[in-house]
């Protein structure tokens, strides 16, 4: 049986974020929900650009129990294109600020990794979780950024660029090579003086499809950071190409991921179904009560 109590016998884990002072819990698992404003998403690209739809959209998940809601403007899938700074602020910007008008209440995260945008979109919206798929790599005034403005952070690790990250990725020991980047990585936020960090192994950036079930497999190994641990693997191609079938049909496997993930101590699922995720976290949460 995998839920056991055995763990926190060793490790006792960080459970909880502080986000403008007021503490998100992560003593049960919770889940983020996404919205894309880019047009090219792997999955939801174009379904969100305008005011409505992304209103609908995160009315509609925070009413199906998400924590979290994650805003993106630029698209990350392998091969993506590259924007501007502009460009993915004028994206941003305007779909944070009708969000935050609408949910005042609802704690909010960023999908981006450059600081001057995390800046300029804290500054008129309010504070704001970072979550940078870079880990620092693309911008290095992200982690001194982060610091001064007292935001959590999602620490992901990628190998490449999203342009480059599925070009033959290689690892000597996925788990082993991602925990030496965490290592550092965080060892360095917390110079910079970061308060509040998660982990994020980063499913399918620069990882084939037996990395990416490799890690999954070994993903309690990622409880020794004592650090809350987010889990992205909602609809991405481990799923769909594993099954062959085509994103849109991928929501069951993504059901069974998202458990997986539970079960290895997955403190935050990033998902596009909230309301999927809710019911997997809260089985989880019965198994985790009649074993204890």
């Amino acid at each position: 049986m995998l839920i056991t109590s055995t763990a926190s016998k060793f490790f006792k884990r960080k459970h909880s974020i502080n986000l403008n002072g007021n503490l998100i819990d992560l003593k049960d698992p919770v889940v983020m929900g996404i919205i894309n404003v880019s047009p090219d998403s792997f999955f939801d690209g174009g379904k969100y650009t305008e005011e409505d739809a992304i209103l609908k959209h995160a009315e509609q998940m925070i009413e199906e129990g998400a924590t979290i809601i994650d805003i993106g403007a630029v698209s990350t899938r392998p091969g993506a294109s590259h924007i501007s700074t502009k460009e993915e602020l004028s994206r941003l910007l305007p779909a944070v600020k009708t969000i935050r008008k609408h949910f005042p209440d609802a704690p909010l995260s960023i999908d981006t990794f450059r600081s001057w945008v995390a800046l300029r979109v804290m500054d008129e919206t309010g504070e704001c979780i970072v979550n940078d798929i870079s880990g620092g790599n693309f911008d290095d005034h992200m982690f001194d950024t982060v610091a001064k403005l007292g935001i959590p952070y999602i620490l992901m690790h990628i190998q490449g660029t999203p342009q480059t990250m599925q070009d033959s990725p290689e690892y000597e020991d996925v788990i082993k090579d991602i925990s030496n980047y965490f290592s550092e990585k965080v060892r360095k936020l917390t110079k910079a003086g970061v308060k509040d960090v998660i982990i994020d192994p980063g499913f399918g950036f620069g990882k084939t499809l037996e990395h990416n079930y490799d890690l999954l497999n070994r993903l309690d190994s990622f409880k020794v950071f004592q650090l809350p641990l987010m889990v992205g693997m909602s609809r991405k191609s481990m799923v769909h190409k594993l099954l062959e079938i085509d994103p849109d049909n991928s929501l069951p496997g993504t059901i069974a991921g998202n458990t997986m993930a539970l079960l290895g101590g997955a403190d935050i699922l990033r998902v596009h179904d909230v309301k999927e995720a809710v019911h997997a976290v809260k089985m989880f949460n019965m198994l985790k009560e009649v074993a204890n």
